[in-house]
């Protein structure tokens, strides 16, 4: 008895143990804020919740909004805007639930309420129209927007984006959370995230270790982890056909053959839905190809967005 009963106390030590290695808490916002350089003013608050906004180029340049997936921030798109700022005005947030935008106060992460924020956005910056870029996550919100407010959209770049039923996301019914994902908020191994990250390159030798620790920061601001168990449990995909043929603008889908998170052979079902929309193929590249090899996948945007 004596035996089982250190046993069971070398365990409850293990146990402890592993649990207190594993833990990963917050990064405060002053902390994040300060080793980013985000100044005060990148902060706008619209529709009762406080955004994370970078707003560069012309204010009277023709206007775009990047948009980016799920798990991400604004600064996934730095190297595209950058870009495209000498010649537009580029507009980049990050989304309710991420970055330094944190949680959303009502804690209603639908497509509603994502549509509702873009539009009050807009109105905030007085951009009447503007063109939409979105990847994956921000994909779908970017073709929603579109189809919600046709009026609002000039041009629609649609990067790798999700909406149709998958393993796990069923049409009209949320999701199943899984456990390991319950335990977020509690646990964040850098080199787990580097592996949920990896399928997202095509070559992941590409990933560099600056981008897997911004990722990791951002993950770590204060509300963030929970409100990605919240959003993703509030998940409840819809048929998108009759959305997406309601698009009026002209739309450039942009695909990564090499896509392990959302195959490029899902692109079929966009060009049977979206009027006028053409594919742009990007042979060696993934899911996320303006970080993956930024000057090579803008070529056919910046082509796109001159017609």
């Amino acid at each position: 008895m004596k035996f089982l009963a250190v046993i069971a106390v070398l365990m409850l030590v293990l146990l402890i143990g592993l649990a207190v290695y594993l833990y990963t808490p917050d990064i405060s916002r002053a902390e994040l804020e300060a080793k980013y350089h985000v100044p005060a003013r990148d902060f706008v608050e619209v529709d009762g919740i406080k955004l994370h906004v970078a707003d560069a180029g012309p204010h009277d340049a023709p206007a775009i909004l990047l948009l980016h997936g799920f798990g991400s921030s604004l600064e996934t798109f730095d190297a595209w805007a950058a870009a495209l700022a000498p010649q537009y005005r580029v507009i980049r947030l990050d989304l309710p639930g991420f970055g330094l935008t944190g949680a959303d106060p009502t804690g209603d992460y639908s497509d509603a309420r994502s549509m509702k924020i873009l539009a009050a956005l807009l109105d905030h910056l007085g951009i009447a129209r503007a063109s939409v870029i979105g990847n994956s996550m921000g994909g779908r919100l970017a073709w929603m927007f579109a189809a919600t407010h046709p009026d609002r959209v000039d041009k629609l770049i649609l990067i790798s984006p999700d909406g149709f039923a998958s393993t796990g996301f069923e049409y009209g019914r949320a999701p199943a959370v899984p456990l390991m994902l319950r335990a977020l908020p509690y646990t964040l191994p850098k080199s787990m995230l580097r592996a949920t990250l990896a399928p997202a390159y095509a070559d992941p030798k590409r990933l560099s270790d600056a981008v897997v620790t911004r990722y990791w920061d951002f993950m770590r601001a204060p509300g963030v982890r929970q409100a990605v168990i919240d959003r993703t449990a509030q998940t409840v995909l819809q048929d998108p056909v009759p959305l997406l043929r309601k698009i009026e603008a002209p739309t450039l889908l942009l695909w990564g053959e090499k896509d392990a998170m959302i195959p490029i052979s899902n692109s079929a079902d966009y060009l049977a839905a979206i009027p006028h929309a053409t594919l742009v193929r990007l042979p060696d590249l993934g899911h996320v190809p303006f970080e993956e090899l930024p000057g090579e996948s803008l070529g056919p945007v910046e082509a796109f967005l001159k017609k």
